[in-house]
């Protein structure tokens, strides 16, 4: 049943601009349609700032629409000069493939999407089916004159320069890459084979890619006069200015070997007042009442909330069971009772506390502090604690009287950062 996916994009904070709003609100209500959102295979991980446009796959997904998820793996050998001050770091194809695996893992835990078998014959996907595509499989074998020839006398270089993705880098000194230029050609021309291959009709993503996006529908409608429509989120960054999915330590990665489910679930439980509202709607399936009904909530009952945004955010990431351990881990890290063995931790051999284990060296080896010197200043600070309480001297000598019951020593870094290290041996 195709229920109204415009409807609930709309209510729940994703839609930005539009380049035909009431002809793609019709065209979603007569039945169902492919669209597609294009991923930078850069690194074998998304970050949870990549959640947004996958939220809204996942929505129109489930309202019976047909996915397609894209990685670049011919236009990240380009690099897309959006949003960027310089030109990026050029991959190989091979570990753009590789990255690519790591992507699609991803994607399927809020995606019901099918890599193609390149020996069998191309089959369209069934109600709401969704499709990996790497759109090296036809960019790469590109001839370069005749792609000139039927693309790319319909761009205008004065209308390109325009666009603020060009424009800023143009204006800087190192100026723009000849190489990067042609990204805008290249994504149309995306879209415009998915539209002719796919019968894909509706191109998704941040705001930063409206410019590209909107040259994809231009081209659609120049060579073949039919209607395709693009959709923008909005740019997401956190009540206090931050990038999402930045944090001081690094970025919030959906690899759990790099960002751990205990670590992920904190970054949401730390999330600001002013951001649950938008952060229930945006980032969990539940029912617009009750994210209305969360939000509202204030004191310990929001913080209450926060802890809901969390467990439904880590489950659909990492699976509900290592949504449980976070919370049970949480709850023990912060004095009640709960399983401590989600906790981020590591292990020393016993012997190292028979001498006694610097604590500066340590609260750098657990990543707690990035430097010695910043360790040192986080216990004159007064920002270190050793098993909940304030350390004073930061050329303290951890020992093996200091272990708990289980061998083990808590650190913590100011008020949510916890690191458990194990003696062993």
């Amino acid at each position: 049943m195709i229920q109204d996916a415009f409807s609930v994009l709309q209510e729940r904070g994703f839609v930005q601009q539009c380049n035909d709003l009431e002809g793609l609100r019709a065209r979603l209500a007569e039945g169902p349609i492919h669209y597609y959102v294009g991923f930078d295979p850069t690194r074998d991980s998304l970050h949870c700032g990549s959640l947004m446009p996958i939220m809204a796959m996942a929505h129109m997904q489930r309202a019976g629409h047909n996915p397609i998820a894209l990685i670049g793996g011919g236009t990240t050998m380009v690099g897309d000069p959006s949003g960027k001050t310089e030109m990026r770091e050029l991959l190989s194809e091979q570990e753009i493939r590789v990255n690519g695996v790591g992507i699609l893992g991803q994607l399927q835990r809020y995606l019901r999407l099918e890599a193609p078998d390149p020996t069998q014959p191309a089959t369209t996907p069934s109600l709401g089916g969704g499709r990996f595509l790497n759109n090296a499989d036809w960019l790469l074998s590109l001839n370069y004159i005749a792609f000139l020839r039927d693309i790319g006398r319909y761009f205008r270089v004065n209308e390109m320069v325009r666009a603020d993705a060009y424009r800023v880098r143009l204006e800087r000194e190192e100026g723009l890459s000849f190489i990067e230029f042609n990204y805008q050609l290249l994504q149309a021309f995306d879209f415009l084979h998915l539209f002719e291959k796919q019968a894909c009709l509706l191109q998704m993503g941040g705001d930063d890619q409206w410019s590209n996006m909107l040259a994809g529908t231009d081209l659609i409608r120049r060579k073949h006069g039919r209607p395709a429509w693009c959709l923008t989120f909005p740019l997401l960054a956190t009540a206090r200015g931050e990038k999402m999915g930045k944090t001081a330590a690094g970025a919030i990665w959906l690899d759990a070997a790099k960002t751990s489910p205990y670590e992920f679930f904190q970054y949401w439980v730390n999330t600001d007042d002013r951001d649950v509202a938008r952060f229930l709607a945006y980032f969990t399936f539940l029912p617009m009442d009750e994210v209305r009904a969360l939000a509202a909530h204030e004191g310990a009952q929001l913080n209450a909330s926060k802890q809901r945004l969390a467990f439904e955010v880590t489950a659909l990431a990492h699976g509900r069971e290592a949504a449980e351990q976070a919370m049970a881990a949480a709850q023990a890290a912060f004095g009640g009772a709960g399983d401590l063995s989600a906790l981020p931790h590591s292990s020393l051999p016993r012997d190292r506390f028979q001498t006694g284990v610097p604590l500066l060296d340590l609260l750098v080896q657990t990543g707690l502090a990035d430097s010695k010197s910043a360790a040192r200043r986080l216990v004159v600070q007064g920002g270190a604690y050793l098993n909940d309480a304030v350390i004073s001297d930061p050329n303290l000598l951890l020992t093996a009287t200091m272990l708990d019951a289980d061998g083990a020593l808590m650190l913590r870094a100011g008020k949510k950062k916890y690191h458990r290290v194990i003696a062993e041996g």
